[in-house]
């Protein structure tokens, strides 16, 4: 397959498949016009191996047997000025499942071979038309599911991660190469590399990767949805409330204590923003194992989300401090935002006269008890040291409130950073190479301020360029590109 990979003329549906108006198959290789003039013929008798690159022509798509299978529109694209960088060509025709197959059937008869998923933009990386990071951003374009998460994807697209990556390593492979200079002069004892130039480069290198690895706790959350937790003590109707942001029945409701005994996950995009709702089994003392295993869940989603929803219940004031208590225990510290829900304000509450001096129990309006009731979350919430984002009165049964949720959420995540046009760090592998290079950087700097040998020193530089190289895929495993190209779909 890898001595196979530009020898051969792959073939594949484009398109997704299925019946609709128009599919497209794509054919790349160095036999593509050869090819594709046995099953297409010009209208207008023109050769396929003399139209010019960027050029479109209409003709007949023919069977194996030069039988007529379809009108089609034929696009040609001539190396290096391809998608792959290599001559191409692309049909459309009618999506009709059976023409799509018997075109294909066509083509490989007559030479292609039928692409493996992802192989050509792992051609178009082979050939240098793109990097690693901007071939992994076709792969996040296609699978974007709103406009920020499309955001981050076409900046990689464009080179943006990759001309900050650029930038770093040009300065540091300048440092080493003078470094290494020295060393083929360790016996007249010069130094090319100024030390402190030398400290204020890795000072400012460290502190670039530092701030792209924090970035992608926010950008992976972008990509794969930003993970909110719905937390609560048992009935207070957080099965409810995910069902009621949804739009479906997607947890089961109930009135018996829980009922919700695993994790119930599902995305909804907010305001251009993908969010990931976690809803969790209520917290309680039990002593049943399954409901246990549960709750044991909820304290590990607690941990792991960016926003918490905590859900009160109108009806059970007296809950609320322990509900507040047992989730200052568990949070996961760092970032998260907390939004503390007063459900069931639509069901009669039990009035607290004491909050109001005195006041006859029918004077008081629905508006002002639950006013109050707030006032009271926000004292126990500061004395549990949270400061929610919001205390916002629901009825997650009638769907009251749910805008201002939705709203709240949007609004948190542009206040984290996005809707700027920085770079985020969205994939696990360009973090995880991060981190080795911000390990090493941070290991030639204590070598520096130890004055350790140049040699030493140097070698800390060169882990972290080859660590940064990883990324762009100047240095790169086969096993490493089968893994990322085998996750495209086929006839990308």
């Amino acid at each position: 397959m890898l001595q196979d990979l530009n020898n051969s003329t792959i073939c594949a549906q484009a398109t997704a498949l299925g019946q609709s108006a128009i599919a497209v198959i794509r054919v790349s290789g160095p036999s593509t016009f050869e090819i594709v003039s046995r099953v297409f013929r010009s209208r207008k008798g023109l050769q396929l191996d003399q139209m010019k690159g960027y050029s479109l022509c209409y003709g007949s798509l023919l069977k194996e047997d030069g039988t007529l299978l379809d009108d089609a529109l034929l696009s040609v694209f001539r190396s290096p000025a391809s998608y792959t960088g290599e001559d191409m060509v692309e049909i459309s025709c009618h999506a009709s499942p059976y023409i799509v197959s018997e075109a294909l059937r066509a083509l490989v008869a007559f030479g292609c071979r039928y692409a493996a998923p992802g192989e050509f933009t792992r051609r178009a990386f082979t050939n240098g038309k793109m990097d690693l990071t901007q071939a992994e951003a076709v792969a996040d374009i296609i699978a974007s599911e709103t406009k920020e998460a499309h955001k981050i994807a076409i900046n990689q697209l464009k080179g943006g991660f990759s001309n900050e990556l650029a930038a770093m390593r040009e300065q540091l492979l300048h440092i080493v190469s003078l470094m290494e200079l020295e060393l083929d002069f360790s016996e007249e004892d010069v130094e090319f590399a100024d030390r402190s130039e030398l400290r204020s480069l890795l000072d400012k290198a460290t502190s670039h990767i530092g701030e792209l690895i924090s970035s992608f706790k926010l950008g992976n959350a972008i990509k794969n949805g930003v993970p909110v937790a719905i937390v609560g003590a048992t009935n207070t109707g957080k099965s409810t409330l995910l069902n009621a942001l949804l739009g479906e029945d997607r947890a089961i409701v109930s009135s018996i204590a829980g009922t919700t005994r695993d994790t119930i996950e599902d995305t909804m995009n907010v305001g251009g923003i993908l969010f990931r709702f976690i809803d969790t089994a209520g917290i309680r003392r039990t002593m049943e194992t399954i409901e246990m295993a549960g709750i044991e869940r909820t304290y590990y989603k607690i941990k792991q989300a960016s926003i918490v929803m905590l859900v009160l219940d109108y009806t059970r004031q007296d809950d609320f401090e322990e509900s507040v208590r047992n989730l200052s225990i568990n949070l996961g510290g760092g970032e998260q935002r907390i939004i503390i829900l007063l459900n069931k304000i639509d069901e009669k509450p039990v009035i607290a006269t004491n909050l109001f001096e005195g006041r006859a129990p029918e004077s008081i309006t629905p508006e002002e008890n639950i006013s109050k009731v707030c006032d009271v979350i926000s004292d126990i919430a500061a004395g549990n040291n949270i400061a929610p984002l919001a205390i916002l009165p629901i009825s997650a049964k009638k769907k009251t409130g749910l805008d201002s949720i939705r709203t709240l959420l949007a609004h948190s995540q542009q206040e984290a950073g996005t809707g700027t046009e920085s770079v985020l760090v969205a994939n696990l592998r360009h973090y995880t190479a991060l981190k080795e290079a911000y390990d090493s950087l941070l290991k030639a700097t204590v070598a520096l301020d130890e004055h350790r040998p140049a040699d030493l020193i140097a070698q800390d530089i060169r882990e972290a360029l080859y660590s940064l190289g990883t990324i762009v895929g100047e240095i790169s495993t086969d096993e490493v590109l089968e893994n990322i190209f085998s996750r495209f779909c086929i006839g990308k």
